[in-house]
């Protein structure tokens, strides 16, 4: 479908105004044009694709448009409206089965790089992303831990396809096995023999759930963002679990929310069978990753 350069920048400037309106991120409609028509950041900043005779889009003016009344009336989230979500240095698929994998979720990856460099955590043993949705954690782990088996669970079916395609489309189908169940069961073949576990569980209390923004709320699955009545009951589960998989010295790693951090501090040290519990913040300064070591 090709249209001209200059319609696609009249539908631009239309839709910046509605998404002033709208109390929508400019940004987004970027990140539209260059998903859907192939453009890149410096001619959108510039504008210079005004000049063109002919760019190609992925789907015509009218779609394009539709999909854009779906984000200004339905607050979809431009990541389905895409269905794609940027990464790390990953390009993947997103569909309203998994979460919008975040930005200050890159770090976990960076957190397990370090454990292994730090504190000599076999790097060719076994590593585990639980609750992996869109496959991310999993992938950034098998990408950044290049000798790993990575073992990835979810217990949607729906999401574990979105991970698997991820994997395949991004070459590390062979490094990652998935596994539908819930946590660790269908794991249980890796008893005391895992290097490290990460995790981005659902943490938000049940309560709070109902308060966030339409873009969450109406879109994204439920299921990974209900963290139980005071939000922990996953990580409560994960902290009195991983010690019968984690090998002495493996990592235990998960993300929470703001405010959370003391709690799950203290759910580790007085657990017993972890050391040297830490707690990271993320880039914007909040205390968002427990991290610790099996004795």
């Amino acid at each position: 479908m090709f249209v001209s350069g200059l319609e696609v920048w009249q539908w631009m400037n239309q839709a910046k105004t509605e998404a002033l309106a709208s109390d929508i991120p400019l940004a987004e409609i970027d990140w539209l044009l260059q998903e859907l028509a192939g453009l890149d950041r410096l001619a959108l900043r510039l504008e210079s694709f005004k000049d063109l005779p002919k760019i190609k889009l992925k789907l015509s003016l009218s779609e394009l448009a539709q999909l854009w009344q779906r984000r200004l009336q339905e607050r979809v989230p431009v990541q389905y409206l895409t269905g794609v979500a940027h990464w790390r240095h990953f390009s993947l698929k997103v569909t309203p089965a998994v979460l919008i994998p975040r930005p200050e979720t890159e770090l976990l990856i960076d957190l397990a790089v370090e454990a292994v460099k730090s504190y000599g955590v076999n790097p060719k043993s076994h590593w585990v992303d639980l609750g992996t949705g869109s496959g991310a954690i999993a992938i950034g782990l098998a990408s950044a831990l290049t000798n790993t088996r990575v073992y990835a669970v979810d217990c949607s079916s729906e999401a574990l396809a979105v991970a698997r395609l991820n994997a395949e489309n991004l070459g590390f189908a062979s490094r990652i096995n998935f596994y539908q169940g819930s946590w660790w069961e269908p794991l249980t073949f890796l008893k005391g023999r895992v290097s490290g576990m990460v995790s981005n569980p659902p943490y938000i209390p049940s309560s709070t759930v109902l308060t966030l923004q339409p873009e969450v709320l109406k879109h994204e699955p439920h299921l990974a963002l209900d963290g139980g009545f005071d939000g922990l009951e996953c990580i409560r589960h994960l902290v009195e679990t991983a010690p019968d998989y984690l090998e002495s010295g493996g990592v235990f790693l998960v993300e929470m929310m703001s405010g959370q951090e003391t709690a799950v501090a203290d759910m580790l040290q007085s657990h017993g069978s972890y050391r040297e519990v830490q707690i990271f913040a993320d880039l914007a300064g909040i205390d968002r990753f427990a991290l610790a070591y099996r004795r």
